[in-house]
């Protein structure tokens, strides 16, 4: 079980310690300025339980629009930071260049690696609005690409933990549909220490731009609401989730802490028949 505490090597020095310095506003800033990556995280996911759940978003005391630089407009998914563990060439390995990653079931690792992620099953959908749109605002961003990735049902990151870091589960990239939707099949991500529930994805706008990050169009997270979490993480392999998610909350995570009500997905289902999240992604 990987915590990504503050005291792993991956998590100390300057990009551990700017998130609960500055505001995340100031940090992306700050980040950027610098030409370097920003370092925070993401969350994983088992069964037991035939209870169900459906969540619908709740606007916090932040308006919505936490974590969203001077490039972004009003009503648009606020601008997030990768954290430390994208593989899409910020930060070492880069895996959007790999033959098998377009797919649509991120569970099993694919090329040369073979192991596959145990946990909740979890179907999440990302619908793409193209909001800057003179000609057709709120249209779908029919053809663009978005590429999502998340921990493991122990908080752990592929192609980065030790553990694991031979494996490439839990990433993929998808086209947009006609309705600018993407559809994933994956399992419920873990809590770790320090970190609410979450999903990163980035949006490019095609999937032959969906090669290096400097193409991408928004990156951002998706979080998973605390009814969903409490049900999955009293299930086998969760355990430890259920420690770090008390410890944790959306208004004190360093990430949505300044807003969220865009990001917060919507979810249904229960732990023996498997969720379902769903989030509309305005870029």
């Amino acid at each position: 079980m990987s915590d990504h505490t503050e005291t792993e090597d991956h998590d100390l020095g300057l990009s551990h310690d700017l998130p609960t310095i500055f505001t995340r506003r100031r940090a992306l800033g700050f980040l950027s300025a610098a030409g370097l990556t920003a370092a925070l995280a993401a969350c994983g996911a088992d069964t037991s339980s035939g209870s169900s759940a459906t969540t619908t978003p709740q606007s916090p005391g932040g308006g919505g629009q936490g974590g969203s630089s001077a490039s972004v407009g009003d009503g648009e998914i606020p601008e997030e930071t990768g954290g430390p563990y994208p593989a899409d060439g910020t930060n070492g390995v880069n895996v959007l260049t790999e033959s098998g990653i377009v797919r649509s079931d991120l569970r099993p690792s694919f090329g040369g690696a073979s192991g596959v992620a145990d946990g909740v099953p979890l179907t999440f959908s990302l619908t793409v609005i193209d909001v800057s749109s003179a000609d057709d605002p709120g249209s779908a961003l029919a053809g663009a690409a978005v590429y999502a990735w998340h921990c493991d049902r122990e908080g752990r990151y592929s192609m980065y933990d030790d553990e694991i870091a031979g494996e490439n589960y839990l990433r993929g990239v998808q086209e947009c549909d006609a309705d600018g939707t993407v559809t994933f099949t994956s399992i419920f991500p873990a809590c770790y220490a320090g970190r609410w529930p979450h999903i990163h994805f980035e949006v490019y706008p095609s999937l032959d731009d969906a090669t290096s990050a400097s193409n991408r169009l928004r990156t951002s997270q998706l979080a998973l609401p605390e009814d969903a979490c409490a049900e999955v993480y009293a299930t086998d392999g969760y355990d430890q989730s259920v420690r770090n998610l008390q410890q944790v909350s959306l208004d004190s995570d360093n990430v949505f802490s300044d807003g969220y009500s865009l990001q917060l997905a919507t979810v249904t289902g229960s732990v023996a028949a498997g969720y379902t999240a769903s989030l509309r992604v305005p870029v």
